[in-house]
């Protein structure tokens, strides 16, 4: 959605009904048969054998990024990330940021990731503070250099490794399904103990733990290597290659990202590989907020419109435990869909909480007093009550994830009830922006 509204340098000073209205015709469609067309699939072989020519690693998320342009263009859109750079050179538009995650073939994304930032003027890791402009990405590097420039893809190819469903390994998907963290642990890993003794004298900086690594046995090998291969995932030249880790790395203060098992482990880090292998983030938690959550940018308010499928509130209060693991300031507490059932359409977090906290302005996707108001403070007539019957939580109702295509009625009653809801709540949207002024003012003092 974001890529596709930042094509247009001026979205945001026009009214949304035309971007609307394309969006309606598309999302009408029955994909299936556009996407797989006999002249659909010779121009994917060809996109796919130039972009191989041109130095990029094919792999399925490719193929994924050509299908997710047929569903959204139906024809070759040429757009690049770098285009969008159109749309904020007079700051006129907030700054897009894209979020990716880089992990290990044959690893579980719970022991091991890394975010990836993508914005039209750079990508990059945030856990390392390395940044490369954006026209640069998939381009060979070595030791900082630029050894091969490979031509930048286009907006699709990366949309296939933002939203590519197809880079979970047998592993991440059994964690998903029943977050049992001790059998993956037991056939993941291998065993580690500590053997430094207990001394008076003080650590050495830099110094590592001596350990002893017990491999698991040949059958849990076998079971690693099947249940945790990422067949389909996107391969990237790493512009980290051959790089070395700062000797400061291990301290708790050197990064807050630091969030994996293998952070113990510097050698085994992103700087030793050839690729960066890039999946979706929702295999992390369904949300973009670890961007948004960099220091530098001093957020002071966020706007969360949950679209996910599944618990309304997982993905905030995933986000919300993930960040007080790490040290980060960001809500605590949080509205819990299994406390509370009947959830209200508006949520303000944070509000209450340290100055440093952002607040949080939280729309989950249910349809509560639009079922009786067409608009705020307006009652539906006994002849407009069929317009208000949006059924948005059931798992098998029209809005279900795996749903491409909605009806005509269907797509407007979802728009409708979205616009609705943030109508009706626009005095807690005011009452949140009115408490980040509040703060800011306080900390001037």
């Amino acid at each position: 959605t974001m890529s596709n509204l930042y094509e247009d340098p001026d979205w945001s000073q026009k009214d949304l009904k035309e971007t609307l209205s394309d969006a309606r015709k598309q999302v009408l469609k029955n994909k299936f048969f556009t996407c797989f067309a006999p002249y659909r699939l010779k121009y994917y072989l060809k996109e796919l054998c130039q972009r191989e020519q041109e130095g990029h690693q094919i792999c399925f998320t490719d193929l994924w990024g050509l299908i997710i342009e047929t569903m959204l263009h139906e024809k070759e859109d040429s757009h690049k990330l770098t285009d969008q750079q159109q749309a904020l050179n007079q700051g006129q538009n907030p700054l897009p940021i894209y979020l990716s995650l880089n992990v290990k073939d044959k690893i579980s994304d719970q022991d091991f990731r890394e975010w990836v930032e993508f914005t039209p003027y750079e990508v990059g890791l945030p856990k390392y503070g390395a940044f490369i402009r954006a026209e640069d990405f998939g381009s060979e590097f070595f030791m900082g250099r630029l050894m091969k420039k490979i031509p930048e893809s286009r907006i699709c190819f990366l949309e296939g490794i933002w939203s590519s469903v197809f880079s979970l390994n047998l592993m991440d998907a059994w964690y998903i399904s029943v977050h049992s963290e001790d059998f993956w642990h037991k056939w993941t890993r291998d065993k580690i103990t500590d053997i430094d003794d207990e001394t008076l004298f003080p650590a050495r900086p830099n110094e590592l733990d001596t350990r002893v690594v017990c491999p698991t046995d040949s059958f849990s090998y076998i079971f690693r290597d099947v249940a945790m291969l990422r067949p389909a995932a996107s391969e990237i030249h790493n512009f980290l290659k051959g790089f070395q880790m700062n000797n400061s790395y291990l301290e708790s203060e050197f990064s807050k990202w630091k969030d994996c098992e293998l952070d113990s482990q510097p050698n085994h880090l992103t700087a030793a590989t050839d690729y960066l292998i890039l999946i979706d983030t929702a295999f992390a938690f369904a949300t973009s907020y670890p961007p948004l959550m960099r220091p530098e940018r001093k957020v002071d308010v966020i706007l969360h419109f949950n679209y996910s499928s599944g618990s309304q509130t997982g993905p905030l209060k995933e986000a919300s435990k993930y960040f007080a693991k790490q040290g980060i300031p960001f809500p605590t507490k949080v509205p819990d869909d299994q406390e509370t059932p009947h959830l209200k359409e508006c949520y303000i977090v944070g509000d209450k909480e340290s100055p440093e906290t952002p607040i949080v302005i939280f729309f989950p996707l249910v349809n509560d007093t639009f079922r009786d108001y067409k608009a705020p403070g307006v009652k539906r007539s006994p002849s407009e009550m069929a317009e208000g019957d949006v059924d948005v939580a059931n798992t098998c109702g029209p809005y279900y994830i795996n749903n491409l295509s909605y009806s005509e009625e269907d797509f407007d009653k979802l728009v409708n009830l979205s616009y609705y809801n943030v109508q009706n709540n626009k005095d807690l949207i005011l009452q949140a922006l009115r408490t980040a002024v509040e703060r800011k003012k306080q900390h001037k003092k």
